[in-house]
């Protein structure tokens, strides 16, 4: 707040401070500030972010094409720390995969998508009859894009990049994605309440595809682990010529090796489009990454069943390298 006062911004510019009060979540924040937006759209925007100079006037673009039910479009985002660490180098390969392949694909199909916590653009009046957000999901974006899509309405995303700062150590690291992941979570429970009223608001092919992009995301990162051990007990029980238990063994290798390597060659085409060959060819280290993330799963399921809307927050401002202003 004194950063921001001490850049004596236009008076355009409103300062609204949220009263302290449970739950102390971003969305809360978001939603205490809703009230004051007059314009006929609004934009979430982290404070570390860097969106590219034109972003604003494509989302408009974007939604006088896409017609009066697109309630919010969403820019790509980028680390623009990427090959600072092991770390960055493999976010920013999984931020390339999901905003060059993944997101751009659902959106094409208008299927439903789980929102980035930045660079969300929204009709102010949608978001208001949607109920905004929820203020006890940590990832309260993923959350909102799946609503939006069982109210009717639809969601696009732009080539418009913001630019951010990938965290740096593995503690940084471990507390946002476990926040992410508790957030899934929570986004799924909610669902699985009502799942038939689900089923019916986002058709069949949407159903599915919500469950297969968060559910099969949760529940890959739980059961990884596992999977390496059955795969190492094959492998080991074929070089001694050991006869596997499981009769299906081979398949389920077979499975795993496959579904591997589709993920690792995503990797390697995102990051080749978006980086080059430096950090693309980290692509192939994405099974050690994967370990983490299964790590912050299991966290992640402690803290949903302990404290559910705590909000672990991250820090930012520590990478020695500077964002690209010109994109």
């Amino acid at each position: 707040l004194a950063a921001a006062k001490a850049l004596r911004l236009p008076s355009h510019f409103e300062f609204i401070i949220v009263p302290k009060s449970e739950p102390l979540t971003k969305p809360k924040a978001l939603n205490y500030a809703l009230p004051f937006a007059r314009g006929e759209f609004l934009v979430v925007y982290d404070a570390e972010d860097i969106p590219a100079p034109d972003q604003l006037r494509m989302a408009v673009a974007a939604f006088d094409a896409g017609g009066p039910r697109l309630a919010c479009v969403q820019g790509q985002l980028m680390f623009y720390n990427a090959k600072e660490t092991w770390l960055t180098r493999q976010s920013a390969i999984e931020y390339a995969a999901l905003f060059e392949l993944l997101l751009p694909a659902l959106a094409r199909f208008s299927l439903p998508f789980p929102l980035g916590g930045t660079s969300t653009h929204f009709r102010t009046n949608i978001l208001e009859a949607a109920g905004a957000w929820d203020p006890f999901n940590v990832t309260e974006d993923a959350d909102l894009g799946l609503r939006l899509h069982e109210l009717g309405y639809s969601t696009t995303l732009i080539p418009s990049l913001t630019q951010e700062e990938a965290t740096l150590t593995l503690d940084a690291w471990m507390r946002q994605r476990t926040r992410w992941l508790k957030g899934w979570m929570q986004t799924l429970l909610v669902r699985l309440k009502a799942p038939l009223r689900m089923a019916r608001a986002l058709r069949p092919a949407g159903f599915v595809f919500s469950f297969i992009v968060l559910g099969g995301f949760v529940l890959a990162a739980l059961l990884h682990p596992l999977a390496y051990v059955m795969a190492g007990g094959f492998v080991l029980s074929a070089l001694f010529g050991l006869v596997s238990g499981d009769p299906l063994a081979a398949f389920h290798l077979t499975v795993l090796i496959v579904g591997a390597a589709a993920s690792i060659t995503a990797g390697l085409a995102a990051g080749l489009r978006r980086f080059g060959p430096a950090i693309a060819l980290h692509a192939l280290l994405m099974p050690f990454y994967w370990l983490l993330i299964s790590a912050a799963s299991y966290r992640a399921l402690w803290q949903l069943i302990r404290k559910p809307d705590y909000w672990e927050k991250t820090r930012h401002g520590l990478s020695r390298l500077k964002p690209d202003r010109t994109e």
